[in-house]
C-alpha cells in the first residue's frame, strides 16, 4: 500500500482543536455502552483528550491510545498522567497491522480516523479482528459536503473546494460520514447500529473559535502547505481564506453545522 498522508498534519493549530475533544461531545453514542472494567483500544487516539475521558469511564479497565505519530503521544501521555489515570497507556501504530493479538479488547474506537485513510474497509477489518466476540467497534466521522453555513460566505465555498481537491488527492474520503454503512458491510460487520449527531458553532464564542481555528489551519497547517505545493492556492489566496473565517464569524447570524455519521458493529 501507498504510504498514507493524513491531511491535516500535526500543526499545533490542529493539535489544540483536538486537545479539547472529550468523549461526551465526540462519543456520546458510545458512552452508554461502557462500564468499569472493560479493555478499550483508541485507534488515532491525538493528543488522548477523548482516551483519558473513556479510560475514567472504564477503569480499572486497560484503555490503550495508539496514534501514528510519536509527538501527540506525548501529549497524550502527560494528560493521562495528570489525571492520574494509571488505566491508560500509549502507543505507536499503525491500523492496518494493529500489534495485538484477536480477540483483544472489548471496545476498540476510532473517532474522525476512517476519513483520512486510503483503505478504511481493511482498518475496519482489523479493528474488528482485534476486538472480542460480541465486543464492540464504534467509529465516528465528519461529512464536509454536508456540512452547512450562514451567512454565505465565498471564502468559505473555496475553502471547501480546496479542502475536498487535498483530501481526495490523499486518496482519502472528506465526505466519510455518509459511507460509514457501505463501507461497514464491506468490512462484514452484520450486527449495525447506525445514528449521527452534530457539532453546531453558532453562539459568539464558538464562532470566533472555530473562525480562530481554521484561519490559522489555513495559514500554518499542512492545509496550507498541500494546498500551495499542489497549485491549490498562493500565500495571498490563503491570507484571504482565513479572513474570510474572520468575516463569518463576525455575522451575528452566523451558524456553522457539521453532521458526523456513527456506528456501533457488533464484533
Amino acid at each position: 500500500m501507498a504510504s498514507e498522508t493524513y491531511s491535516h498534519g500535526h500543526h499545533h493549530s490542529v493539535v489544540d482543536v483536538h486537545a479539547v475533544r472529550t468523549a461526551q461531545d465526540c462519543a456520546g453514542y458510545l458512552l452508554p455502552e461502557l462500564a468499569p472494567g472493560m479493555s478499550l483500544l483508541d485507534v488515532g487516539c491525538g493528543p488522548g483528550s477523548i482516551t483519558s475521558d473513556l479510560a475514567a469511564l472504564t477503569a480499572p479497565g486497560p484503555v490503550v491510545g495508539l496514534d501514528s505519530s510519536e509527538d501527540v503521544l506525548v501529549q497524550a501521555r502527560e494528560l493521562a498522567a495528570g489525571r492520574g489515570l494509571a488505566n491508560a497507556s500509549f502507543v505507536a501504530g499503525n491500523v492496518y497491522d494493529l500489534d495485538f493479538p484477536d480477540e483483544t479488547f472489548d471496545v476498540v474506537h476510532a473517532h474522525q480516523v476512517l476519513q483520512h485513510l486510503m483503505d478504511p474497509v481493511a482498518a475496519l477489518r482489523e479493528m474488528r479482528r482485534v476486538a472480542k466476540p460480541g465486543g464492540l467497534v464504534a467509529v465516528r466521522d465528519a461529512d464536509f459536503s454536508g456540512m452547512v453555513w450562514h451567512p454565505p460566505t465565498p471564502e468559505l465555498a473555496e475553502w471547501m473546494r480546496i479542502y475536498q481537491l487535498i483530501a481526495r488527492g490523499n486518496s482519502a474520503e472528506p465526505d466519510a460520514g455518509r459511507h460509514l454503512l457501505a463501507w461497514a458491510l464491506e468490512a462484514g460487520f452484520t450486527e449495525i447500529t447506525p445514528s449521527s449527531s452534530n457539532w453546531l458553532y453558532a453562539t459568539p464564542a464558538e464562532r470566533s473559535w472555530h473562525a480562530d481555528s481554521w484561519s490559522q489551519r489555513v495559514l500554518h497547517s499542512a492545509f496550507g502547505e498541500q494546498a500551495q505545493d499542489r497549485g491549490l492556492a498562493d500565500a495571498q489566496g490563503l491570507q484571504r481564506l482565513a479572513a474570510g473565517w474572520q468575516e463569518w464569524a463576525a455575522a451575528p447570524e452566523g451558524w456553522f453545522l457539521i453532521p458526523c455519521g456513527e456506528l456501533l458493529l457488533r464484533a
